[in-house]
């Protein structure tokens, strides 16, 4: 009865909002999906799930067999999905991203043995790549005027779902005494619900990358440029008459052009390089911090504080997002500078994470460390923003996140899969601090040069500034 009453709300909100302005009612139904299919309280957890008497994996297995799969599987699977993303207009990815994670969690429930661990990871990856439609789905059916709105509701979504889950599983675990089988099917029950909402979701007459796109070469190559009647004719043709193969080469040329474009900035190449570096280490770190911890605390302790130390860390590394906003700074400027010192930063509490014995301060600096990358992150995102067109933003953050990706599965490769290695969790931990300290390092040098130049008027400087875009300037 819950259910029915569920979808009726759900309903009555879209047809609503269809009535209003049309915003109101896909941004409640995308921030409920967002926060739902954040609630995973198993999550902060799961390497002791899975190195429990649930499945009885040794660490070496979840480490070296278990856990890089999800990152292969991504590496192979973020640029198909985002080449169908907009073919199939968002909402259809949405629900394949809903379907993933439910059988990923449904299969470690009730699988048994490495190879059905794997293959819930695999399962998960396609679920992750699918992440690019969750924006890309808001743009295609609000008005530009809403964007700044509908993303910071859509991104508060994940943050507190993420934040939430993290707090309900540890209080479930340390105050409530249950199980982590149990909190594994919450853990579904809520992805169940995220699953539903999902259907809900008005579907988007048009895409949006394709449609701006086409026109967007109307003026500039030859054989699109034709009269007004004509241009929405052919546009019509090209979606229903031209093949898949004939769709996707187009696109590609596309993407490679644009690329090109956009990469030729130093204004944007940097903040993308950072992008793209910062989140290979940032998502190596916490995929593996959990294997530290157990290593450094008495196995299957069941009080373990991964929870509360996962939601503390999101929701002060949301607060940290939030306040870096509000920052007035010359970015092009003091931008490299401020990426590099915080850089360094990361690599000295990833640093004191793998020296330290105690549990505490090791959890104290993966807070530090998560709060200094979300900000950093941030800074990134919306400087890669300023200097783009709308319609560029998931060109250029799907390639960043594609060479992250890139860059964590060579990482994982060397570090983690080389047999004649064999490192330790803690070696792995002081390879990652050298990692960042390599990238804090190379961008603290970088953004003093930068920022000596940029205050020295001269011939030479003059010279540099060419190269950077103008401030209101947009690719």
């Amino acid at each position: 009865m819950n259910i029915f009453f569920f979808a009726l709300t759900l309903r009555l909100r879209i047809k609503s909002a269809r009535q209003s302005d049309g915003w109101v009612g896909p941004t409640v139904v995308l921030c409920i999906y967002g926060f739902c299919s954040m609630m995973r309280p198993v999550e902060p957890f799961m390497t002791e799930f899975l190195t429990g008497s649930y499945k009885n994996f040794t660490t070496e297995q979840v480490t070296r067999r278990v856990y890089p799969v999800w990152t292969y599987s991504n590496l192979v699977l973020i640029i198909p999905v985002f080449l169908v993303t907009d073919f199939l207009r968002y909402k259809p990815v949405i629900v394949l991203q809903g379907l993933c994670n439910v059988g990923a969690f449904l299969l470690v429930l009730v699988g048994s043995g490495v190879c059905s661990a794997q293959w819930a990871f695999f399962i998960y990856s396609l679920g992750t790549a699918a992440d690019v439609g969750y924006f890309a789905y808001i743009y295609s059916v609000v008005q530009p005027s809403y964007y700044q709105r509908v993303t910071s509701y859509a991104r508060g979504a994940i943050l507190l779902g993420y934040a939430a889950s993290a707090l309900l599983g540890q209080l479930l675990v340390s105050l409530g005494g249950v199980s982590l089988y149990c909190l594994t099917v919450v853990t579904l029950i809520a992805l169940c619900m995220a699953l539903f909402t999902s259907i809900f979701l008005p579907m988007p007459k048009t895409s949006l990358f394709l449609r701006e796109t086409y026109y967007a070469r109307q003026g500039s190559s030859g054989e699109d440029t034709q009269s007004g009647s004509e241009s929405r004719d052919s546009f019509i043709w090209l979606r229903r008459s031209r093949t898949a193969a004939k769709y996707a080469g187009r696109m590609l040329r596309k993407l490679i052009l644009d690329c090109k474009d956009c990469y030729s900035s130093m204004a944007v190449l940097f903040f993308c390089i950072w992008s793209a570096t910062g989140r290979c280490g940032f998502y190596q770190v916490s995929s593996y911090v959990q294997v530290l911890w157990v290593y450094k605390q008495p196995q299957h302790n069941f009080t373990a504080y991964n929870g509360g130390v996962d939601s503390v860390a999101t929701l002060s590394g949301a607060a940290a997002s939030i306040a870096v906003g509000h920052v007035s700074l010359e970015w092009c400027v003091w931008g490299e500078l401020i990426l590099g010192g915080f850089t360094l930063l990361i690599a000295g509490a990833v640093f004191l994470m793998a020296l330290t014995n105690n549990i505490w301060l090791s959890y104290t600096c993966y807070m530090l460390f998560k709060t200094l990358y979300m900000q950093l992150i941030t800074i990134c995102t919306f400087q890669i923003a300023r200097k783009l067109t709308r319609e560029r933003y998931a060109l250029v953050f799907g390639v960043n996140s594609f060479m992250g990706t890139v860059l964590q599965s060579v990482l994982t490769a060397v570090v983690i899969n080389t047999k004649s290695l064999r490192l330790t969790i803690t070696s792995q931990f002081f390879v990652y601090a050298s990692y960042f300290a390599a990238i804090g390092l190379l961008f603290t040098v970088r953004g003093v040069y930068t920022a000596l130049h940029r205050n020295q008027p001269s011939p030479g400087n003059q010279a540099e500034r060419a190269t950077h875009l103008p401030q209101g300037s947009r690719l």
